[in-house]
């Protein structure tokens, strides 16, 4: 029988049929090396290469140390994670600190690789603003997706060549702005715009500006997230969410909704629900965590009441 196989062989590397009965439902055994005919059960091979990893893996953590590949791509860096980087450690392979001329020598090398990866104008524009966007991310907790798409949305607004008569930094927190509303991330824009250390007025404008030359959709912001990013700033109970999404949903269905703020609504719509359940906060706190004016919140306030005849002891 040994002989029939290795004849076998010869003919499977030239065809994908079993040579025994022609059947073209071939079964191959990764774990012994063999590849067999379903129908007959002949060995039509007994020498497979496994092109896996060598290594085996029993976790997450194992899984993502061993594997010898680089990063995934991503936009968030300007030559998308394609480049190499010299390491800042002054070690050999074996750990063994260098000698004070090889020591130099590194330094030099990281100096001219980090000036032929950022070698033109865009380039520099790309590491800077994009490092920018990091930050912001950073100090905003925001999710990985917003940060990919507003750098995606940036290397647009470079390649259209709209940064001109333009600071990065406006241009920047527009583009993390355009992103959180199209990733349905409740950001306002003045929490992005203290974290990129410019004006609500600065970003409002680069936001427009973008709106009008890009022709992007961007989705109407849901007023019901702003209520749980409240109730969690102001550590009030489940129940007091509860109503004040009922409330909402009663404002949305009698259109009280239309032509106001979704901030100043949700805000107005937390500060009811907690004078209900005696889990009083003042406006002014409510103000300070919707970035809106305490004038806003009470006029909301007197419309939810009337409108939905609400009895609310003060």
């Amino acid at each position: 029988m040994k002989p029939r196989v290795c004849i076998l062989m010869e003919v499977s590397g030239r065809s994908k049929e079993c040579p025994e009965c022609g059947n073209n439902n071939l079964i191959r055994d990764d774990e012994v090396g063999e590849l067999i005919c379903e129908q007959c059960g002949f060995v039509i091979s007994s020498t497979l290469l496994n092109h896996g990893p060598e290594w085996r893996a029993f976790n997450a953590e194992q899984m993502n140390k061993r594997p010898r590949v680089g990063a995934p791509l991503t936009w968030v860096i300007h030559d998308k994670g394609l480049s190499t980087i010299i390491d800042w450690h002054n070690q050999d392979g074996k750990g063994r600190k260098l000698k004070p001329k090889q020591k130099a020598k590194m330094y030099r090398l990281r100096k001219w690789n980090r000036r032929s990866q950022v070698s033109g104008s865009t380039q520099r524009n790309l590491t800077f603003a994009l490092s920018e966007m990091t930050k912001i991310s950073y100090k905003l907790n925001l999710p990985r997706s917003v940060l990919e798409t507003a750098s995606l949305l940036y290397r647009g607004i470079v390649r259209k060549q709209l940064l001109r008569g333009r600071s990065v930094n406006g241009v920047v927190a527009a583009s993390m702005y355009l992103a959180c509303r199209q990733c349905q991330v409740t950001r306002t824009m003045e929490e992005i715009g203290g974290a990129a250390r410019i004006t609500k007025k600065e970003c409002g404008r680069n936001y427009r500006f973008l709106l009008r030359r890009l022709k992007t959709e961007v989705p109407p912001v849901d007023p019901h997230a702003y209520i749980s990013k409240f109730i969690s700033q102001l550590a009030l109970s489940g129940d007091t969410e509860s109503i004040a999404l009922k409330l909402l949903e009663q404002a949305i269905t009698l259109k009280l909704t239309s032509g106001r703020g979704p901030s100043g609504m949700a805000a107005a719509c937390t500060y009811i629900a907690s004078l209900l359940l005696s889990e009083r906060r003042t406006q002014g706190a409510l103000a300070k965590v919707s970035h809106v004016t305490e004038v806003t919140i009470r006029n909301r306030y007197k419309e939810l009441v009337q409108k939905l005849d609400i009895s609310v002891v003060l």
